[in-house]
């Protein structure tokens, strides 16, 4: 019997060993017509960053559907510019994180409705024995995320956890991406983002 500590018996994280990958925080390459880019950092319960967490997201495409046989609309085929619906990304030493995607569509929600543009969020972070899910919404979509019926089951005065910030674009001469959003996630603590039991 060894004296070591074994991944099983510690929280980690270990997520830099192999779950993050080159191509991870781009669900489309960048430079995609209507490419999007959502930037945000991780913070603990203390307000502190947290510089080895992974963000992994998951949507539909531009029209709402999914490029994945459990759609139950049928899978959409290919052909948005080599988009994959799915993103990961490990954050930097300053907690930050960035995916470049496209917008997805409205979704149908199970009771008939609809469900706002929105991307599943799921974090992994130390001090984490299993993943937190959240959501993002755009912040464009204020009609939209006014009937959607998972963020009106939120409290009121929680809700602007699941919204993005729109950023300003760039000044003329200055790199960045006009199509900027910002997406924080706060584990704990004032301002803690909503998560969800899935």
């Amino acid at each position: 019997m060894s004296g070591f500590v074994t991944p099983s018996q510690t929280v980690g994280p270990f997520f830099a060993m192999r779950l993050p990958w080159r191509d991870g925080p781009y669900v489309v390459p960048e430079g995609t017509p209507g490419a999007i880019t959502i930037i945000g950092r991780v913070f603990d319960g203390a307000g502190n960053v947290i510089p080895d967490a992974l963000i992994e997201t998951w949507q539909a495409a531009p029209d709402g559907t999914f490029a994945h046989p459990d759609d139950p609309r049928g899978a959409s085929p290919g052909g948005y510019h080599g988009f994959r619906g799915f993103g990961r990304c490990e954050t930097a030493p300053d907690g930050s994180y960035r995916i470049v995607t496209l917008k997805p569509g409205p979704l149908p929600a199970p009771d008939g409705g609809t469900e706002a543009p929105h991307l599943d969020v799921s974090v992994f972070a130390r001090g984490l024995l299993d993943r937190v899910v959240t959501r993002m919404y755009f912040p464009d979509e204020a009609e939209a995320n006014g009937s959607d019926p998972v963020l009106s089951s939120v409290p009121a005065d929680r809700r602007g956890t699941l919204i993005a910030e729109p950023l300003p674009a760039p000044a003329e001469g200055v790199e960045g991406s006009p199509g900027q959003l910002r997406f924080d996630v706060h584990l704990q603590g004032e301002g803690e983002t909503v998560f969800f039991d899935v």
